[in-house]
């Protein structure tokens, strides 16, 4: 799908001037909201894992500025991994994930029921994870002048620096009209923080040069067995050189196999690409986040240091087979850009997700139960309607997790059964199951997914409980915000 100008026209917005009068000109690269599908016919679901949350927080801040954001900008499965829930830890490193399956009744149709899968990797403490190589890549570019742009660069890249040890090395480099290095490779945060404390924005955003130097810098200082990575912070805004998504993947993908990752930090507002920024981290094989605060960049690169440095689980992918004997139809809520061809999921020579040290992965199917109205009718013509027919009518699905460990190159399998038995209790959604349901229901709503109905963000704040949790507090909140927000228009 091309790269549009958001607000897409396709989600019925025809632009946006914000209250300081400057024209919306950020840049999404949105898909529509996944289609409902016949299990007698694609009996099997198979995507990509997906660890990024930027959408969150970049959601957050346009909600807190008084905005909806366009549709293109939300993904519901970064929503929902935006937030921990109570997945068991696993204790082996060589199988580095726990499962988690529940089902229960669907709280925006009847007919219906939600199915949701948790992982959780493997943790390690921060103690014991590997020597880090990083390079801050940063964009000095005139469009990062802005107080949420490089002053928070600094803040955010300063906290890192707070927790190197003595065997990490970090180097920075930095772009706008020319690139070059502004700080050879050490492991004393003091010196970290002075080269950061020194940067200044102006010039035009040679992008493409940034990104290569970074490269040749993360080389030239690679640690075997070690962590080696590019941290980018940037609006994504590339207007000299290379500026294609396009480009910009070819010259990611190519570094990548030489052991060297991407984590991409967005920042800033008005001229934010980030279509470009996902994209980059998704080929990188890393994550993208977006720092709208102080507090989120504690979140990313503090909080969740080792989840976001260390790779536990590489090209993770997940595959589902719903028996048709129990399911007729279902859907995936969200992951529409991680969407794979079932044979791809056999296949390690294609690219996946990877997972951080204690990250998780959540994602929800709303299916319908066989024998129960669905949203796509019957078929005339019996020759176009499949007998439903299965013999492991104790089995609701079958659920398969493929995954590498870092420094191999052939993948590992997990398999296990979803009980039937879950189908036929299940109950109104509690706890966890009940938040995530909220989530999900708040991004769908935000991505005008008409198979919710007249359901409302009233409805999935009601849903989302009473919490303690600061984060999930928030959450609340932005569904109040959400309601009042301007409409682009």
């Amino acid at each position: 799908m091309a790269l549009a100008v958001a607000p897409p026209t396709s989600y019925g917005y025809a632009g946006f001037t914000d209250v300081q009068t400057k024209p919306f000109t950020e840049k999404y690269k949105g898909e529509p909201v996944a289609s409902v599908v016949r299990v007698a016919e694609v009996p099997v679901s198979t995507f990509s894992v997906d660890v990024d949350t930027g959408a969150y927080a970049n959601v957050r801040r346009m909600l807190n500025d008084g905005v909806t954001p366009p549709e293109a900008a939300v993904r519901t499965e970064e929503l929902l991994n935006y937030f921990r829930y109570d997945y068991p830890l696993p204790q082996d490193r060589s199988k580095p994930f726990s499962i988690t399956t529940d089902v229960a009744l669907t709280p925006w149709n009847a007919r219906t029921r939600l199915m949701r899968v948790g992982l959780r990797a493997y943790d390690v403490p921060r103690s014991e994870r590997p020597a880090a190589n990083l390079v801050f890549l940063i964009d000095v570019s005139g469009s990062m002048s802005d107080p949420d742009k490089l002053p928070l660069v600094k803040t955010a890249l300063s906290m890192l620096s707070d927790n190197l040890r003595p065997d990490d090395k970090v180097s920075i480099v930095v772009y706008a009209s020319a690139t070059g290095i502004v700080l050879a490779p050490t492991h004393e945060g003091k010196y970290v923080k002075q080269a950061l404390e020194c940067l200044s924005a102006g010039g035009s955003t040679a992008g493409g040069q940034g990104m290569a130097l970074a490269y040749a810098t993360a080389k030239a200082n690679f640690i075997d067995g070690g962590i080696n990575r590019v941290i980018l912070a940037t609006d994504g805004d590339f207007n000299v050189g290379i500026s294609s998504i396009a480009e910009v993947e070819a010259l990611v993908k190519q570094n990548r196999e030489s052991g060297v990752t991407l984590t991409a930090l967005g920042f800033g507002t008005g001229n934010y690409n980030e279509g470009l920024m996902e994209k980059m981290a998704d080929v990188g094989n890393g994550n993208y986040a977006y720092i709208d605060s102080a507090m989120e960049a504690r979140k990313v690169l503090d909080d969740e240091l080792s989840s976001t440095l260390f790779t536990v689980a590489r090209d993770v992918k997940i595959q589902v087979e719903f028996n048709p004997a129990l399911v007729s139809q279902y859907r995936l809520i969200g992951y529409e850009n991680r969407a794979l061809a079932e044979e791809d999921f056999n296949n390690d020579a294609v690219d996946a997700g990877d997972i951080g040290a204690g990250h998780q992965v959540t994602a929800i199917y709303e299916i319908v139960p066989t024998g129960t109205e669905g949203w796509l009718p019957d078929r005339h013509f019996a020759g176009n309607t499949v007998a439903a027919a299965g013999t492991q009518d104790d089995q609701l699905v079958w659920l398969k997790l493929r995954y590498k460990l870092p420094g191999e190159d052939t993948s590992r399998l997990i398999q296990q059964a979803v009980p039937a038995a879950m189908v036929v209790t299940a109950q109104p959604a509690r706890g966890d199951m009940a938040f995530a349901a909220a989530v999900a229901a708040y991004g769908q709503i935000l991505r005008g997914d008409t198979y919710l109905g007249t359901y409302s963000l009233a409805d999935a704040r009601t849903l989302g409980g009473t919490q303690t949790d600061y984060r999930r507090q928030e959450f609340l909140e932005l569904t109040r915000l959400a309601e009042t927000a301007r409409v682009r228009q």
